[in-house]
């Protein structure tokens, strides 16, 4: 019996294991993220062209930081693409 359930738990841990190791082969979300992150940066260049780009440096921190996750999802694509 003690047997039974060993091999129970270790065939169980085996699968679940397998299901959660799984890599996500479907890109089209984070395309479509990375998509919106873009259209955010040309929003963020109007509105800081619109206040004379003086936002006390919010807005070019701002820019930076959709930069920033521009280029991660960018990487995070090509990697989930493979």
């Amino acid at each position: 019996m003690k047997r039974l359930l060993a091999v129970s738990a270790l065939a169980l841990s085996f699968v679940a294991g397998a299901a959660v190791s799984a890599q996500v082969r479907d890109w089209h979300d984070l395309d479509n993220v990375h998509k919106h992150v873009v259209e955010a940066i040309h929003e963020m260049d109007r509105a800081r062209a619109a206040n004379h780009y003086d936002m006390e440096g919010h807005g070019a921190k701002a820019e930076e930081h959709l930069r920033a996750a521009e280029r991660e999802l960018g990487m995070a694509v090509d990697a989930a693409r493979r």
